[in-house]
């Protein structure tokens, strides 16, 4: 197992852990903050960063007293300083400088996008602990990634609930004797509609989960099952093994939130009711568990546990992330910023539901692959499939 090997660095037996949290106005990052409200005795939150949403974290700084704030564009920075009293970065580039910021002990990076990996490296290089809720990070470049983290002596604990769930497992087992990683999904809103009904799936529907409550993006991802493609992807890179020993498998319930099989035929699983902020909290705290109030399952409910396989013609985008892992080099993160982008026109109606996937095989198979294991390399990829989305998007709707 390559995550948290050395899994004791964050500590709170020195005073409070230090965290800064990247992306505080979405989902996880509020998620966090509700982790930080609970547990005020061993946690001090220091960075606070946000796209576009400045009231919310307006409020934030007013309640949580960062030392740094970060605003996504460095106009608004300038011009929205005044109603904060610490320090105030503006910009793509800021992300790193808060990343980086003085004696951090824990980042927890909640952007979504591939915006993530520049912060993410900073923070590995300075031998943090990163609670990893930006799947993109490891999706474009886990291999180089996890080299960082090894020279460097940094931890990567996984927040997604499914990769959580699966280092939970791990932890005391040899990734020798494992047979699978198991990959829960709930299938999304569109599991059992009619496949000849999909050219006409909305954007309401689409944003209507129904288990879990997340941003618009991961939404959508979860619809296509692109968010499993990419947990796929995130989870060769952060478990090292090979994509033949991942498997996914449809589980309504979301209770199963995800399992490992050995080669003696036992399987472990992690279970709990859909709710992030025990992953989240899990991530802070390892290997401590600390005692919260969060929701339990009350196993002397009657309760049906359900599984299927996943279908590939329903479910494209798995397909396309076990090609993405074949090719290996860019192609990942080809595949990562195409359905970016067409998830972005989709939500702004450019696109349709069905084309989502089709857009992002069109750009794989137009793109060039890199070779070349660097971090420039990869963001070079990720750049030439944006502009390649956009192009055939455009062309296919004249």
């Amino acid at each position: 197992m390559r995550v948290s090997e050395n899994s004791s660095s964050a500590s709170v037996s020195e005073g409070k852990l230090r965290v800064a949290v990247l992306g505080s106005t979405g989902s996880i990052g509020t998620q966090t903050l509700e982790i930080a409200r609970l547990f005020k005795e061993k946690i001090k939150i220091v960075v606070l960063t946000a796209g576009q949403n400045v009231d919310l974290l307006e409020r934030q700084a007013a309640e949580f007293l960062p030392e740094c704030v970060v605003i996504g564009s460095k106009e608004r920075a300038r011009s929205e300083a005044h109603r904060f009293s610490c320090t105030v970065l503006g910009g793509e580039n800021a992300l790193v400088e808060a990343a980086s910021w003085p004696k951090v002990d824990i980042v927890v990076t909640a952007l979504v996008g591939a915006v993530g990996l520049r912060p993410t490296v900073a923070a590995l290089k300075l031998g943090r602990r990163i609670a990893l809720a930006n799947k993109e990070t490891m999706v474009v470049a886990g291999d180089l990634v996890q080299q960082l983290a090894q020279k460097h002596g940094a931890e990567i604990i996984p927040v997604d609930s499914e990769h959580s769930a699966i280092f939970q497992c791990l932890l005391g087992e040899r990734s020798s004797e494992v047979r699978k990683l198991i990959l829960t999904a709930s299938g999304g809103p569109f599991r059992d509609r009619s496949l000849d009904t999909f050219n006409s799936i909305s954007k309401q529907e689409a944003l209507n989960h129904p288990n879990w409550e997340m941003g618009a993006k991961i939404t959508i991802d979860s619809a296509t099952m692109m968010n499993k493609a990419l947990e796929v992807i995130e989870a060769r890179w952060l478990f090292d093994l090979p994509p033949e020993k991942i498997d996914v498998v449809i589980h309504p319930q979301s209770i199963i939130h995800s399992m490992v099989q050995f080669v003696d035929g036992s399987t472990k699983a992690q279970l709990g009711p859909p709710d992030m902020k025990v992953p989240i909290q899990y991530a802070l705290s390892t290997p401590s568990r600390w005692e919260a109030p969060h929701p339990v399952v009350h196993w002397d409910m009657d309760q049906t546990l359900s599984f299927s396989a996943p279908n590939a013609e329903r479910y494209p985008s798995l397909v396309l992330a076990y090609e993405a892992l074949n090719q290996a080099g860019a192609v990942p993160a080809i595949l990562n910023a195409a359905n970016e982008v067409a998830v972005d026109l989709f939500l702004k109606d450019h696109i349709s539901f069905r084309r989502i996937t089709t857009l992002v095989r069109e750009v794989m198979a137009s793109c060039t692959n890199r070779p070349e294991n660097e971090i420039e390399a990869r963001m070079e990829a990720d750049q030439e499939a944006r502009r390649k989305g956009v192009e055939l998007a455009g062309a296919a709707n004249h």
